[in-house]
């Protein structure tokens, strides 16, 4: 069941036309708690990208985790089903992570440590703040410094060192903020930058300069991390 609370909002509508076709198909797909244990195979099966996946979690329709499954953000709008009728979830450590909100019965990561200019949370913390997230439009944007592309990124960024060079870089690599985001959402609940209070997430410059956002969102391994200056 599909609830018109969700799907005709504008940010639901604004998407893509593969964007949100995907989310249907995880939405057919998804465990009685809302988990997809396959968003990979489906984004094949349907035809649609990488990209539109970026968007669902920067939208923040789905969440991801590192194992490479999903849940729909607002499964509990959408399904209710009977006690008597359900089927746990198999993804019970995924599970545990997140929490419900009991006025608007989304998931949402439970919330750790909020990260400031000097601290890194290590608690799972999926909501960074506020970020207004707009028409998405695939590809690189025309970002400046006096607009809130990098404003935005340096608001969610729990790694707040350089900040004249992580803007260089921004002007530099130019990207698609939405993109951004999407990947620093997903990257930010992978175990290496939860390790070691954070010792392991990469100066914002250096992420940046990288394109780290280009990486598979379920594929953030300890090894690609060795590179990085802490």
């Amino acid at each position: 069941m599909m609830s018109d609370k969700v799907i005709k909002t504008d940010s639901f509508m604004e998407m893509p036309h593969s964007t949100k076709n995907l989310y249907f198909y995880l939405m057919i797909e998804a465990d009685d708690d809302g988990f997809v244990s396959n968003p990979k195979t489906i984004i094949r099966m349907v035809n649609a990208v990488d990209d539109d996946y970026k968007i669902l979690i920067g939208k923040r329709f789905v969440v991801p985790f590192e194992s490479g499954v999903c849940v729909i953000k607002h499964w509990l709008i959408h399904n209710l089903i009977r006690a008597d009728r359900k089927v746990d979830t198999q993804w019970a450590e995924e599970k545990k992570l997140l929490r419900v909100d009991p006025d608007t019965q989304k998931y949402s990561l439970n919330k750790g440590l909020q990260p400031n200019d000097n601290q890194v949370s290590t608690k799972c913390p999926h909501r960074l703040g506020k970020v207004s997230i707009g028409k998405v439009s695939i590809g690189k944007q025309p970002t400046s410094s006096s607009d809130d592309g990098f404003g935005s990124f340096w608001k969610i960024y729990p790694r707040k060192v350089g900040k004249g060079a992580a803007e260089k870089a921004w002007e530099k690599q130019n990207p698609n903020l939405d993109v951004v985001v999407a990947s620093i959402e997903a990257q930010i609940t992978s175990e290496q930058w939860q390790k070691d209070n954070g010792r392991y997430i990469p100066n914002p410059a250096t992420w940046l300069n990288q394109k780290r956002w280009e990486d598979e969102l379920s594929s953030v391994k300890q090894s690609q991390y060795a590179q990085y200056d802490s």
